[in-house]
């Protein structure tokens, strides 16, 4: 095997066997690069020894000649994100000169700089083909680097599978809509992101979909996938008037209680209004959401219908046609409404994904797509170590009002 074909057999096969733990770190002594580069160093070194040797690891042929594999030998490697513990393999006859890692050597060089590219900057194919072909010495295809970021989806796989807790006291469900390319044409598609708030008031994203069907149906996909993965009770979900999300959590979660978004019923009765009148009719909602009971809520949405039904009708449509959704968080003191009032707490989210996506133009597939929101998540849920605000108030609210469902 010459040189070329066995730098074409390393990078197609570099990846091929990566998994990752989703509960790493992304950076650390046993963080997800850290453990990522050691097998990429290791995958690497076990394409060399196949190149020394003259066949692969278990092949007959390896019983009926002198020279052999001989079990491996460790070894740590300094870098600039921790020390990276590998396994060298050993031939027999101790000829096998790694080129990878050399003898004696002790620190990790431009090995890394290429899996953090990967892995931390948002999967930019520009910034990738340039730091392999950099390691390589040779010129590597965009096709070539899709097929070795594939890898990725593999731990999306088992991370949209891992099982989840039984009970979420609330449940975020937004969408963002993404550039993505589909049957030769770039599409707006909806990646829905959904997020929990655990018994100890933390975040964490349960899951995220891209929409290939629309209304009920899609929903009910989206709310089995999470009842399989161990999902007994929602107490409430917050939504943004999603089309076709209630039946369907009627059928999946029947004794859900779903809020509407309050900010997004604002910001699209503003777009109803001229410039010169946002802002007086922005204030003359003001006492509907933040009326003491839903009987005061009601009056003060006639109040805004005497005062703007005439000019702003769809306004007050609106209002009236997801009332059911609007009202159940007028039912509980301000600590829990301060929580459950409005999806902000994924839009901070779907912000972070909007940068990342800006300068990419869009997505060549939905897998490309994934890839990146994945990484998103990974490397926000470590900065989530901290209870929601307001969580300490808000959790004895939740115990009053669903003690039944919280048991312990």
């Amino acid at each position: 095997m010459n040189k070329d074909k066995l730098k074409e057999k390393l990078v197609d096969e570099l990846f091929n066997e990566l998994r990752s733990d989703d509960n790493k770190e992304m950076f650390g002594a046993d963080g997800l690069i850290t453990d990522l580069t050691a097998r990429l160093v290791k995958k690497m070194l076990e394409a060399e020894m196949d190149e020394h040797l003259g066949f692969e690891h278990g092949e007959r042929g390896e019983m009926r000649r002198p020279n052999h594999r001989n079990g491996t030998s460790s070894k740590t490697l300094k870098s600039e994100i921790g020390d990276v513990k590998i396994e060298v393999p050993r031939d027999r006859e101790g000829s096998f000169e790694p080129k990878v890692v050399k003898k004696h050597q002790r620190k990790l060089g431009k090995l890394e700089e290429a899996v953090i590219s990967l892995y931390a900057r948002g999967l930019s194919t520009r910034e990738i083909q340039d730091h392999m072909s950099e390691l390589y010495g040779s010129a590597i295809t965009p096709s070539l680097v899709s097929r070795i970021t594939n890898v990725v989806i593999e731990d999306v796989k088992a991370w949209r599978n891992r099982s989840l807790e039984a009970i979420w006291p609330i449940v975020y469900l937004d969408a963002i809509v993404l550039p993505i390319r589909d049957g030769g044409v770039v599409k707006r598609k909806s990646m829905y992101i959904a997020i929990g708030i655990n018994r100890d008031g933390l975040k964490e994203v349960l899951g995220m979909w891209i929409e290939q069907t629309e209304g009920a149906n899609f929903w009910r996909e989206i709310l089995t996938q999470l009842k399989a993965r161990g999902v007994e009770d929602i107490l409430i979900a917050c939504v943004d008037g999603l089309k076709g999300f209630p039946a369907a959590l009627e059928a999946i979660f029947p004794r859900t209680t779903v809020q509407t978004c309050i900010v997004h019923m604002i910001r699209n009765s503003a777009s109803y209004a001229t410039w010169s009148d946002r802002k007086k009719v922005c204030r003359d909602l003001r006492p509907i959401y933040t009326a003491a009971t839903a009987e005061a809520a009601e009056l003060a949405l006639q109040a805004f219908d005497e005062r703007w039904g005439h000019k702003y009708p769809m306004i007050v449509r609106s209002w009236q046609a997801n009332w059911e959704r609007v009202i159940p968080f007028l039912a509980f003191a301000p600590e829990l409404r301060r929580v459950i009032y409005t999806t902000n707490a994924i839009e901070s989210f779907n912000a972070r994904v909007r940068k990342l996506v800006r300068v990419r133009g869009h997505f060549v597939s939905d897998d490309a797509a994934l890839k990146l929101v994945y990484l998103a998540i990974q490397n926000v849920q470590k900065r989530w170590t901290k209870p929601l605000q307001f969580w300490k108030s808000a959790a004895q609210q939740l115990m009053l009002h669903f003690d039944e469902r919280l048991p312990g």
